[in-house]
Protein backbone atom coordinates (compact mmCIF):
# COMPACT_ATOMS: atom_id res chain seq x y z
CA UNK A 1 0.00 0.00 0.00
CA UNK A 2 1.03 3.28 -1.23
CA UNK A 3 2.14 5.92 1.93
CA UNK A 4 -0.18 8.78 2.02
CA UNK A 5 0.44 12.25 3.93
CA UNK A 6 0.44 11.98 8.03
CA UNK A 7 -2.07 14.09 9.27
CA UNK A 8 -1.40 17.34 10.04
CA UNK A 9 -3.04 18.65 13.08
CA UNK A 10 -2.48 22.53 11.79
CA UNK A 11 -2.13 24.29 8.98
CA UNK A 12 -0.44 27.51 9.05
CA UNK A 13 -2.86 29.28 7.04
CA UNK A 14 -5.92 28.17 8.00
CA UNK A 15 -3.90 29.26 11.82
CA UNK A 16 -3.68 32.31 10.68
CA UNK A 17 -6.89 33.47 8.06
CA UNK A 18 -9.68 31.66 9.84
CA UNK A 19 -9.82 33.12 13.04
CA UNK A 20 -10.76 36.38 11.88
CA UNK A 21 -13.64 34.62 10.73
CA UNK A 22 -14.97 33.25 13.81
CA UNK A 23 -17.58 35.75 14.86
CA UNK A 24 -18.93 35.68 11.48
CA UNK A 25 -18.63 31.66 11.50
CA UNK A 26 -20.17 31.86 14.83
CA UNK A 27 -21.08 28.46 16.33
CA UNK A 28 -20.06 27.02 12.81
CA UNK A 29 -16.38 27.87 13.60
CA UNK A 30 -15.10 24.13 14.28
CA UNK A 31 -17.25 22.59 11.79
CA UNK A 32 -16.09 24.59 8.76
CA UNK A 33 -12.30 24.41 9.95
CA UNK A 34 -12.29 20.52 10.17
CA UNK A 35 -14.02 20.63 6.67
CA UNK A 36 -11.01 22.54 5.69
CA UNK A 37 -8.67 20.03 7.32
CA UNK A 38 -10.08 17.50 5.65
CA UNK A 39 -10.61 18.80 1.99
CA UNK A 40 -6.77 19.76 2.27
CA UNK A 41 -5.87 16.20 3.52
CA UNK A 42 -7.36 15.30 0.52
CA UNK A 43 -6.39 17.30 -1.20
CA UNK A 44 -2.55 16.17 -0.61
CA UNK A 45 -3.26 12.60 -1.81
CA UNK A 46 -5.04 13.42 -4.96
CA UNK A 47 -2.55 16.12 -6.34
CA UNK A 48 0.59 14.80 -4.93
CA UNK A 49 3.40 16.44 -3.31
CA UNK A 50 3.37 20.15 -4.24
CA UNK A 51 3.98 22.54 -1.42
CA UNK A 52 3.22 25.15 -4.20
CA UNK A 53 -0.21 23.82 -4.82
CA UNK A 54 -0.69 22.98 -0.92
CA UNK A 55 -0.25 27.00 0.01
CA UNK A 56 -2.56 27.71 -2.29
CA UNK A 57 -4.99 25.51 -1.87
CA UNK A 58 -4.96 26.29 2.12
CA UNK A 59 -6.31 30.05 1.34
CA UNK A 60 -8.67 28.62 -1.44
CA UNK A 61 -9.73 26.24 1.06
CA UNK A 62 -10.39 28.97 3.91
CA UNK A 63 -12.49 30.89 1.33
CA UNK A 64 -14.24 28.88 -0.26
CA UNK A 65 -17.77 28.32 1.57
CA UNK A 66 -17.09 31.26 3.85
CA UNK A 67 -19.64 33.45 1.50
CA UNK A 68 -22.64 31.84 2.89
CA UNK A 69 -21.58 33.26 6.73
CA UNK A 70 -20.34 36.59 6.21
CA UNK A 71 -23.07 37.47 2.73
CA UNK A 72 -25.52 35.00 4.72
CA UNK A 73 -26.10 33.44 1.61
CA UNK A 74 -26.32 30.09 -0.25
CA UNK A 75 -25.34 31.57 -3.52
CA UNK A 76 -22.14 32.10 -2.05
CA UNK A 77 -19.30 31.50 -4.27
CA UNK A 78 -18.41 35.32 -5.76
CA UNK A 79 -18.74 36.91 -2.45
CA UNK A 80 -16.09 33.44 -1.39
CA UNK A 81 -14.48 34.37 -4.31
CA UNK A 82 -14.44 38.40 -3.85
CA UNK A 83 -12.86 37.47 -0.01
CA UNK A 84 -10.08 35.28 -1.13
CA UNK A 85 -9.06 37.74 -3.58
CA UNK A 86 -8.76 40.90 -1.45
CA UNK A 87 -6.66 38.97 1.10
CA UNK A 88 -4.29 37.46 -1.77
CA UNK A 89 -3.92 41.16 -2.94
CA UNK A 90 -3.67 42.24 0.68
CA UNK A 91 -0.73 39.60 0.91
CA UNK A 92 0.67 40.96 -1.96
CA UNK A 93 0.26 37.29 -3.60
CA UNK A 94 -1.26 38.74 -7.08
CA UNK A 95 -0.08 35.96 -8.87
CA UNK A 96 -2.10 33.25 -7.11
CA UNK A 97 -5.08 35.11 -7.20
CA UNK A 98 -6.16 33.47 -10.82
CA UNK A 99 -5.70 30.29 -9.74
CA UNK A 100 -7.27 30.37 -6.15
CA UNK A 101 -9.87 31.73 -7.79
CA UNK A 102 -10.76 28.90 -10.09
CA UNK A 103 -10.34 26.41 -7.09
CA UNK A 104 -13.23 28.35 -5.34
CA UNK A 105 -15.47 29.32 -8.43
CA UNK A 106 -14.90 25.58 -9.53
CA UNK A 107 -15.14 23.34 -6.39
CA UNK A 108 -18.74 22.19 -6.64
CA UNK A 109 -18.20 22.14 -10.46
CA UNK A 110 -20.49 18.44 -10.96
CA UNK A 111 -18.13 17.16 -14.11
CA UNK A 112 -13.86 17.10 -14.20
CA UNK A 113 -12.48 20.40 -14.31
CA UNK A 114 -10.04 19.55 -17.68
CA UNK A 115 -7.13 22.59 -17.44
CA UNK A 116 -5.73 22.72 -14.06
CA UNK A 117 -4.86 19.49 -12.29
CA UNK A 118 -4.57 21.48 -8.76
CA UNK A 119 -8.45 22.91 -9.43
CA UNK A 120 -9.40 19.50 -10.40
CA UNK A 121 -7.43 18.17 -7.21
CA UNK A 122 -9.44 20.53 -4.99
CA UNK A 123 -12.57 19.96 -6.35
CA UNK A 124 -12.57 16.07 -5.81
CA UNK A 125 -11.06 16.54 -2.68
CA UNK A 126 -13.95 18.54 -1.67
CA UNK A 127 -16.62 16.98 -3.07
CA UNK A 128 -15.16 13.87 -1.46
CA UNK A 129 -15.93 15.35 2.26
CA UNK A 130 -19.16 16.94 0.92
CA UNK A 131 -20.19 13.32 0.17
CA UNK A 132 -18.69 11.85 3.36
CA UNK A 133 -16.38 9.64 1.81
CA UNK A 134 -18.82 7.99 -0.49
CA UNK A 135 -17.13 9.09 -3.63
CA UNK A 136 -13.25 9.13 -3.02
CA UNK A 137 -11.65 9.49 -6.36
CA UNK A 138 -9.06 6.82 -5.53
CA UNK A 139 -8.33 7.72 -2.19
CA UNK A 140 -8.36 4.65 0.06
CA UNK A 141 -11.33 4.28 2.82
CA UNK A 142 -8.79 4.05 5.44
CA UNK A 143 -7.27 7.62 4.71
CA UNK A 144 -10.32 8.88 4.72
CA UNK A 145 -11.72 7.00 7.58
CA UNK A 146 -8.25 8.35 9.04
CA UNK A 147 -8.85 11.87 8.34
CA UNK A 148 -11.97 12.12 9.54
CA UNK A 149 -11.48 10.45 13.17
CA UNK A 150 -8.66 13.30 13.23
CA UNK A 151 -11.25 16.15 12.26
CA UNK A 152 -15.10 15.24 12.97
CA UNK A 153 -17.94 16.64 11.39
CA UNK A 154 -18.67 18.39 14.22
CA UNK A 155 -22.40 19.44 12.82
CA UNK A 156 -20.48 20.17 9.26
CA UNK A 157 -22.89 18.14 6.77
CA UNK A 158 -26.21 18.74 9.37
CA UNK A 159 -25.57 22.77 8.90
CA UNK A 160 -25.25 22.19 4.95
CA UNK A 161 -28.51 20.19 5.29
CA UNK A 162 -30.21 23.23 7.04
CA UNK A 163 -29.36 25.49 4.81
CA UNK A 164 -29.99 23.53 1.41
CA UNK A 165 -33.43 23.14 3.04
CA UNK A 166 -33.75 26.57 3.76
CA UNK A 167 -33.07 27.78 -0.26
CA UNK A 168 -34.93 25.07 -1.59
CA UNK A 169 -38.16 26.62 0.31
CA UNK A 170 -37.17 30.17 -0.41
CA UNK A 171 -35.84 29.77 -3.83
CA UNK A 172 -37.47 26.82 -5.37
CA UNK A 173 -36.86 27.02 -8.85
CA UNK A 174 -32.69 28.01 -7.95
CA UNK A 175 -32.02 25.72 -4.75
CA UNK A 176 -27.92 24.82 -5.70
CA UNK A 177 -26.84 28.15 -7.39
CA UNK A 178 -23.49 26.82 -6.39
CA UNK A 179 -23.36 23.79 -8.58
CA UNK A 180 -22.05 23.61 -12.41
CA UNK A 181 -21.52 21.66 -14.95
Amino acid sequence: MAAYPPITPQIPAVELILPQYRQALGADYTAYRNHLYRVLHFFRVLNGEDPAGEARAAVAACFHDLGIWTDRTFDYIEPSAKLAETYLRDQGQGAWIAEVLLMVREHHKLTRYRDGSRIEAFRCADWLDVSLGLVRFGVPVDYVREVRAAFPNAGFHRRLLQLGLRRLLTHPWSPMPMLKL
